[in-house]
């Protein structure tokens, strides 16, 4: 799954971005790669709910399956987070 958001406050975006941490890897400033179930998934979405103000704020969720993760390409630095736990 890859993660992104747009935050408008700094504080808020460092909320989003700490809990962010716990779920999966930092692969640019707002986007996150993670590996997760169905249960961490709703456990995030309504842990970053909490945190944006729905007005000005949004997160994205792209969800990818197997497929698509082995067509996944990065162009400098290859590292491409995997979680074994």
């Amino acid at each position: 799954m890859v993660i992104t958001y747009d935050i408008i406050d700094d504080k808020r975006r460092e909320k989003v971005a700490s809990e962010m941490q716990n779920y999966g890897m930092r692969v640019q400033k707002s986007i996150f790669e993670c590996y997760l179930d169905y249960d961490q998934i709703d456990t995030l979405k309504a842990s970053l709910e909490t945190m944006i103000d729905i007005t000005t704020d949004h997160i994205r969720f792209y969800y990818l399956c197997k497929k698509d993760q082995s067509k996944t390409a990065v162009e400098g630095v290859q590292l491409i987070y995997r979680n074994n736990d």
